[in-house]
């Protein structure tokens, strides 16, 4: 349990049954009646974004959100498969929980698995991988009718926007929260 004075952005509340991640809060404490806290919270789960006032001084209880470094090792048809680096345990993670994360993930990449009372809540990637893409139009020098961009498709078979120079078995850096390219990577 902590009270809203505790609050902390990362912060996960379970509040009603569910496991809530504090986004950003504020103290507030108008000129007339109590101070309260105005915070945005995200569902752990589902990822829906909701606005909510609390009482100032309010116990709220919090949750034990283990963050784990885990090594995704498969996918073997139905789930992602991933392995304790410290244990050597492998557990199996739903395509629904790793989300959109699965776009940017590699055999043998290590990840950080958040899990609250054994059920995994969500992966968590570096902030950016290198990716090789596998399939790509030539770019044709001064075709300028989308700013310079052209789509090509990377080795985890995810289409993104890269600039014009790039090739097939080139390498790219990409921004996992964006899908984004960033910068070439040369060896």
């Amino acid at each position: 349990m902590a009270t809203t004075n505790d609050l902390k952005n990362g912060m996960v509340l379970r509040i009603e049954g569910q496991l809530w991640s504090i986004v950003e809060f504020q103290h507030v404490k108008p000129g007339k009646g109590p101070a309260f806290v105005r915070t945005k919270m995200k569902n752990v789960l589902s990822g829906k974004i909701v606005d909510r006032t609390l009482n100032a001084g309010v116990k709220v209880e919090t949750a034990t959100v283990d963050r784990r470094d885990m090594q995704y090792l498969y996918n073997d048809g139905t789930d992602f498969i991933f392995m304790d680096l410290e244990t050597y345990e492998q557990i199996p993670v739903t395509p629904e929980t790793v989300g959109d994360a699965a776009k940017f993930l590699l055999e043998n990449q290590e990840v950080i698995v958040a899990s609250n009372e054994g059920q995994v809540l969500f992966v968590e990637l570096p902030a950016s991988v290198v990716l090789e893409i596998t399939y790509t139009e030539p770019g044709l020098q001064g075709d300028r009718s989308n700013a310079g961009t052209k789509p090509a498709t990377v080795e985890t078979g995810h289409e993104i926007q890269v600039p014009l120079f790039l090739n097939q078995g080139d390498k790219v850096k990409v921004d996992t929260r964006t899908g984004a390219y960033i910068s070439r990577v040369t060896d």
